[in-house]
């Protein structure tokens, strides 16, 4: 129990039973030293309204992610204190439901040296505000954590797929191994036929098995917690506009913890094409 936690109990019975601080303190056996005590450090006032805007605008990130930016903009404060800054404001972030864990062993992959030797692949689809569902395409480099497309329409068959990656191809070149699921769009003739011709293999999972594709659903959760479920769309323009800023803000603002505190921009040290050609890319998928 925390001396804060002891002040209010201490309060509690007072108010309770109506009797004097020195009774409280005899009943609940807390010493009055502690009860008494008034901090004398700086209010800070400075840095917890710094930690509160950070917060408001992304509100999924936790203290951790808060500590990294603080210190990126010169802030001279340990992690520590942002926790108990943090807390003290009630800015906690609501933890989502267990998730039960697949007991199946997940197939052993190559370890990777450099960004661009292994890609993941999948699917996401969210409404708009008329209900009309829209999907994305998300692929990310495994290395780097770099999200390098999200591509967004109403349908996007295996045609629409491989223009993306023909757009991706044309900027930094393809990875040859892509790891999938087993969608209608990538076990297509079509797809198989492209990815024959560039020399591509399509690492798929097994089906029933996302654990598989970890890389890809840890982003895809991200994505969900972070934008997906954060906005209001109000239309498809709307929504490929909003998601690409995510996109920007994940690649080139968001530290990852297991990148050693570092941007996927930073980690793949600056090798990624320019956003400007990622736009064109992600709004029609398609170069221009």
């Amino acid at each position: 129990m925390t001396a804060r936690e002891r002040r209010r109990v201490v309060e509690k019975v007072q108010a309770a039973a109506g009797v004097s601080q020195r009774r409280a303190v005899r009943f609940t056996g807390f010493a009055r030293s502690t009860i008494r005590y008034r901090s004398v450090r700086a209010p800070q006032e400075e840095l917890r309204a710094r930690i509160r805007e950070l917060t408001a605008e992304r509100p999924r990130w936790g203290y951790r992610t808060i500590h990294t930016l603080l210190r990126r903009e010169g802030w001279p404060v340990n992690r520590k204190r942002v926790q108990r800054l943090y807390r003290e404001e009630g800015l906690a972030v609501r933890r989502r439901g267990k998730r039960r864990r697949s007991q199946v062993s997940r197939p052993i992959r190559e370890p990777l040296g450099g960004p661009n030797e292994r890609w993941s692949m999948d699917f996401m689809s969210d409404t708009l505000s008329s209900g009309r569902t829209f999907r994305c395409l998300t692929i990310v480099d495994e290395f780097s954590r770099e999200c390098l497309a999200i591509h967004v329409a109403h349908s996007i068959p295996a045609v629409r797929v491989i223009e993306v990656l023909e757009a991706l191809r044309e900027d930094r070149g393809l990875a040859p191994i892509i790891v999938t699921d087993n969608g209608s769009e990538f076990t297509s003739r079509a797809f198989d036929s492209w990815a024959y011709a560039r020399g591509i293999k399509i690492d798929y999972i097994q089906p029933g098995k996302p654990v598989q594709n970890c890389f890809m659903e840890s982003f895809n959760g991200t994505l969900r917690d972070e934008c997906l479920n954060l906005n209001w769309f109000l239309s498809l323009e709307d929504a490929r506009r909003t998601i690409e800023n995510w996109r920007k803000d994940y690649n080139g603002v968001r530290p990852h913890s297991s990148l050693g505190g570092l941007t996927p921009a930073e980690y793949a040290g600056n090798q990624s094409p320019s956003e400007e050609r990622l736009a064109t890319i992600t709004s029609s998928g398609v170069p221009q």
